[in-house]
């Protein structure tokens, strides 16, 4: 009998549609692998359900945003003994929230200047423009605002904190944006090529990430060998102090030669348009190729 893989894909978040399609993605990929598959779309009517998948050998996380990604889903899985892809409880509930993650790596790496606020007078100090206002626990952009003024701050910050009860204010920082995909082999990081990012939009938001043609991708990216050298070993250093494994996306802006973190994705998307794959792809590696790899990588763990 060959290697049962669950999917748990689709969830509760407002990333549900990206995450049913990257969920597809794997799931086709592992029936090309020649795996079984058990699809499991989750919905609030059917978490109980996830009982069941401790049949399986183990689950592949799909799942975007919150309840998938931010530590939730991960401690239910461990409760029932599941072994499951990517990061643990405790990783994913650190990566999910921008605050904490930026408090953890505050003497680590270059930060934009910024503040975590909860109502409209903790940010009457802030006097940096552009500035870019963000829930501190949300994925795919979703939410994020850039404001040029005092006025269109309050607003965005009014806005935000009636959907989310933290919100981030953060310096816009103009520069060439970059992300790097970590992927780990026996637990070592191992990072696949720097993808450089040109939105054809003011930034990279909800839709230039999941529209075709409104974004310019470049992997690798135009950057020197110092450079690049110096994001490799950074990436590294971040995921690995923040606990992650098996896969993760670190997202940040170059200034001036200088890398500022914007945030790490513990699970980043699998989706046709998805940076992860688009990485791959310039090492020379199919959809395929990554999918065996986070599995070999996951199910080793089983037998430790």
């Amino acid at each position: 009998m060959g290697t049962e893989v669950a999917v748990i894909y689709g969830g509760i978040s407002r990333e549900r549609s990206v995450s049913l399609k990257s969920g597809a993605n794997i799931i086709s990929s592992l029936e090309n692998l020649g795996y079984k598959t058990v699809p499991f779309d989750l919905t609030l009517s059917n978490i109980r359900d996830m009982e069941d998948l401790r049949k399986c050998d183990l689950v592949f996380n799909m799942l975007h945003g919150r309840f998938g990604e931010d530590g939730c889903v991960q401690g239910y899985m461990e409760l029932l003994g599941i072994n499951y892809t990517g990061s643990d409880t405790h990783a994913s509930a650190i990566c999910f929230n921008k605050e904490t993650t930026y408090r953890l790596l505050a003497n680590s790496v270059r930060l934009p200047a910024w503040k975590a606020v909860s109502s409209l007078e903790q940010a009457e100090s802030w006097e940096s423009f552009p500035a870019v206002v963000k829930p501190v626990s949300e994925g795919s952009s979703i939410g994020i605002e850039i404001c040029d003024d005092s006025g269109i701050l309050k607003d965005a910050i009014t806005r935000t904190l009636k959907t989310y009860d933290r919100v981030l204010v953060e310096e816009y920082v103009r520069g060439t944006e970059v992300t790097v995909s970590v992927l780990t082999k026996n637990g070592t990081p191992v990072v696949l090529p720097v993808l450089e990012i040109r939105p054809k939009k003011r930034f990279y938001d909800y839709e230039a990430k999941y529209t075709a043609g409104l974004t310019e991708f470049t992997a690798p990216a135009e950057l020197n060998k110092d450079a690049l050298e110096e994001l490799e070993t950074m990436s590294k250093k971040i995921f690995t102090e923040l606990g992650c494994r098996d896969l993760a996306r670190i997202d940040g802006i170059i200034r001036d030669g200088v890398f500022f973190f914007l945030e790490v994705n513990t699970i980043p998307g699998m989706t046709d348009l998805s940076d992860l794959p688009l990485s791959a792809r310039a090492q020379g590696m199919t959809f395929e190729d990554v999918t065996q790899w986070i599995v070999e990588e996951a199910g080793s763990r089983k037998q430790r």
